[in-house]
């Protein structure tokens, strides 16, 4: 059941106070009738907003909100009208020159989904905290107080499929592959996207739509599919706005405002925010050495890391919509972020013996100070035609972003008697352009045409110097010191084309072609690497209705994931000397083929989606571990990169679902269970300048589960509880171990709906960290990592002239009847 919104409550009023209006005057009334129905589901829209706009000056003049089985009525005097249909969540509709001469039908009318996805649906505040379609999943950050006062990291990670481990890398389905977008559109942060995620705070955030297949439409970048963040947005008519208060342990004071002004021709919108925050985290790596010619211990390290952050952000959004007729939208949006934090970190290493005796101790100490500044301006023009669904959109934006990272390290060695100073810069700036344009031309009754180009533009470099201090100079580390630059062009045409074969029956087809340029340029070694190609990129979708409650699908497409940012930078991190991350800018960009069978079904309170997946993946990007050096005191240095390892075949299955056994208990929960068939070989070369090929040919199984319960309590508090566990899986080189942890929160409204106070608790346990096993010819290693300890928050949250919606007082009438529809939650669509 559609939810009403502060829009439709307001909308009453004015519907109310013109009514008065018009009964003084002496013109001739007549009755406009119709119904509503959604495009996808054809099932009646409740609680649409329908509104009468004078052809001659577009004032409005009346309406009235669509009933259960999506019928409206309203009166206006006799005339000519604009007619529009508004819901939340969908397309405005817009029916031109509408004749009211007596009591006038004007039909049954669709509104489609407000998203440029297959059957996409658009979640807003009222609504569920997962809604599941047939070929995707959308989760609806508005009603989880588990991420209040969180990061998009924590949203993420209450996302079904999707899953953010402790270093910040993003998985869906158990896949990193994936394609991060924000409001539709790559990131100026895209080269960073952990820390992007990090830095953006969850109040900003709308919702989260998932696409495991993405069609023609999308670029075809992400193995895996595509994760989209919809930023919040003020769309209610009238003055409206909310800001929400948080203060937490470890340290988090957090402050976000947001403001609307939507009157007939302008939408003024806009969000603030700000935010201190310290999280205290570690990194340990348990090493022992090997003799390659014996395989008998020769040393064990033990390596053990504060992982210290201390962040202050700044970050606003300001958009104007502009009606520039009642057929033409102009939108401009520029959102500034301003982050600067230090990171104070100590590294501890004992060392031991063959036989496991302590030796002594080494300490690295580091001081770390970073800046990071981003701007990005959006500019939109929508063109809606006479046909309904007619539409052309125009896009264009540009985006730089500016990070500077510089450290200060003492490195004191008790064996060696001595104490040695080092200092890093890391300076990277990014300059991004698109340039986009859709074309949507309904044909026939259910047929539906697509066209389109997208046009991306990176220039990034980036320029890290190591130095070491030595006879009173510092001196450039030559070995380790880099300046990278990456520039990068796409080009892409896209057509899709999709209709109904029976009532039952439907089908989309369409083919994308991406022509890319890519310059990856080493300036220190003067290593110049450019590639250039183009692809085809088909995609497919057959949906079989069984009936109303019932549908099933299959999909095919062909994606590409290109490496960018560290995957490619050959270093960028100097924390550790003996164990750190280097890049590999000989990477090549690894091809996917996408199979996906879907099954959803629909029951009184309960939604099931299931689906079975193939991905077969060539040049796939592997992480590997080897001994590349020594120190001056003999310590082996660790070195992990990216490679392109041969094929990688994905089998798995997928399940979502949403259940209410009682009208005060929602339950939601994801279950992924996934097999990976590895076919590939790494050649290394020793210290000894020998070369060694090792096999990486491998069968693994892997899981992982996410359940979420919310219960209201007496005195209307909501209580919600998450858990998730990933269970353990092989790798390439060794074994990652399983891992489980929770969250809980609890939440009242007072001030009569109008505040919200939150109490949350991310990782009840403080157990949420990654713990890793790995064997190489050379060591045995074991290693924890842990971004961020348990965190408590409380929020607080005002809203003025956007009332809550009490469920509770609605009327009956919905899908969900009653199985919960009178509580907040999830909605069965």
């Amino acid at each position: 059941m559609k939810k009403q919104t502060p829009s439709s409550v307001l909308l009453l009023l004015f519907v109310f106070l013109t009514a008065l209006t018009t009964a003084a005057q002496n013109r001739s009334q007549s009755t406009v009738t119709g119904t509503v129905i959604e495009a996808s589901t054809n099932t009646p829209l409740e609680y649409a907003s329908i509104y009468a706009q004078n052809e001659s000056n577009s004032s409005i003049v009346s309406g009235a909100m669509t009933d259960a089985k999506g019928n409206f009525s309203f009166d206006v005097p006799d005339g000519n009208y604009y007619i529009k249909i508004d819901f939340l969540g969908f397309k405005t509709l817009e029916l031109k020159h509408i004749a009211v001469n007596g009591n006038t039908n004007i039909g049954t009318h669709k509104v489609q989904d407000d998203t440029q996805m297959l059957e996409e649906v658009t979640v807003i505040a009222e609504r569920s905290t997962v809604d599941i379609k047939l070929d995707k999943k959308i989760y609806n950050v508005g009603q989880d107080m588990i991420v209040k006062g969180g990061t998009a990291a924590d949203v993420l990670d209450n996302v079904p499929s999707v899953v953010v481990d402790s270093e910040g890398t993003i998985s869906l389905r158990g896949n990193e592959n994936v394609k991060v977008l924000i409001d539709g559109k790559p990131t100026g942060l895209a080269n960073n996207i952990q820390e992007a995620m990090r830095i953006l705070p969850a109040e900003s955030i709308d919702r989260v739509e998932v696409i495991t297949n993405p069609s023609a439409r999308y670029e075809a970048e992400g193995g895996a599919g595509i994760i989209n963040i919809i930023l919040r947005k003020g769309k209610a008519q009238g003055i409206n706005g909310s800001i929400t208060g948080t203060i937490g342990d470890p340290r988090n004071y957090e402050l976000n405002t947001m403001f609307n002004v939507r009157g007939e021709k302008y939408n003024f919108f806009t969000s603030l925010g700000y935010r201190d925050s310290k999280s205290e985290g570690y990194n340990l790596n348990d090493n022992r050495y090997l003799d390659p010619a014996t395989g008998e211990p020769t040393q064990r390290i033990y390596e053990y890391k504060d992982n210290n952050r201390e962040r202050q952000g700044y970050n606003g959004t300001f958009g104007l919509e502009w009606n520039l007729t009642p057929s033409i939208t102009w939108t401009n949006t520029v959102t500034a972020r301003r982050n600067t934090g230090s990171n104070p970190n100590r590294v501890s290493y004992d060392y031991f013996d063959a036989s496991n005796a302590f030796l002594y101790n080494r300490y690295r100490n580091e001081e770390k100070k970073s800046t990071r500044n981003n701007l990005d301006y959006t500019t939109t023009f929508e063109k809606k035609f006479d046909k309904e669904g007619h539409v052309l959109t125009i896009e264009g934006s540009i985006s730089q972003d500016k990070d500077n990272e510089n450290a200060t390290i003492d490195d004191i060695n008790d064996f060696l008697n001595q104490t040695s100073f080092e200092r890093t810069f890391n300076k990277e700036k990014e300059k991004s352009g698109l340039a986009k344009l859709d074309y949507t031309l309904p044909i026939g009754e259910h047929g539906n045409f697509e066209a389109g180009y997208l046009g991306t533009f990176k220039d990034n470099s980036t320029d890290f110097n190591l130095q070491r201090l030595q006879n009173s100079h510092w001196n450039t580390d030559t070995r380790l010191s880099n300046s990278l630059e990456y520039k990068e062009t796409i080009h892409a045409l896209y057509a899709q084309y999709g209709n109904r074969i029976t009532s039952q029956l439907s089908f989309m087809v369409g083919l994308r072609w991406e022509d890319s340029s890519i310059d990856v340029n080493q300036l220190a070694s003067q290593s110049y690497n450019k590639k250039k190609y183009n692809d085809f990129f088909p995609s497919a979708f057959l949906n079989y209705e069984l009936n109303e409650s019932t549908s099933t699908s299959i999909s095919y497409s062909r994606r590409v994931n290109r490496p960018r940012g560290f995957f490619l930078n050959p270093f960028s991190n100097y924390t550790s000397n003996i164990n750190f991350f280097q890049g590999n800018p000989d990477l090549d960009p690894a091809k996917t083929h996408a199979i996906d069978l879907g099954f959803m079904k629909r029951w009184t309170g309960f939604t099931l989606n299931a689906s079975a997946y193939y991905n077969k993946t060539e040049d796939t990007f592997q992480f590997v571990r080897r001994i590349a050096g020594e120190t001056e005191d003999g310590t082996p240095i660790s070195v992990s990169s990216p490679i392109n390892l041969a094929t990688e075949h994905r089998y798995g299955l997928d399940i979502t679902l949403n259940y209410s056994p009682f009208k005060w208990w929602r339950l939601n929960g994801n279950f992924n269970f996934y097999r990976t068939e590895t076919r590939g070989d790494y050649t290394f070369t020793h210290l000894d300048g020998t070369l060694e090929t090792q096999n990486f040919d491998q069968n693994a199984y892997a899981w992982f589960t996410r359940v979420s319960s919310k219960i209201t309590l007496p005195y209307k508090i909501d209580w919600q509880l998450n858990g998730m566990y990933r269970a353990p899986y092989n790798t390439a080189q060794g074994k990652v171990l399983g891992n489980l942890s929770g969250n809980i929160a609890l939440s009242k409204d007072i001030l009569k709906d109008k505040g919200t106070i939150t109490f949350n608790i991310s990782d009840i346990f403080n157990s949420r960290k990654r713990e890793q096993d790995l064997v190489l010819p050379q060591s045995l290693s074991h290693s924890e990592m842990q971004w961020r300890g348990r965190q408590i928050n409380l929020s607080f949250t005002y809203r003025f002239n956007q009332p809550k919606i009490d469920k509770k007082n609605m009327k009956p009438g919905g899908p969900e009847g009653a199985a919960g529809g009178d509580m907040e939650g999830m909605e069965m669509l």
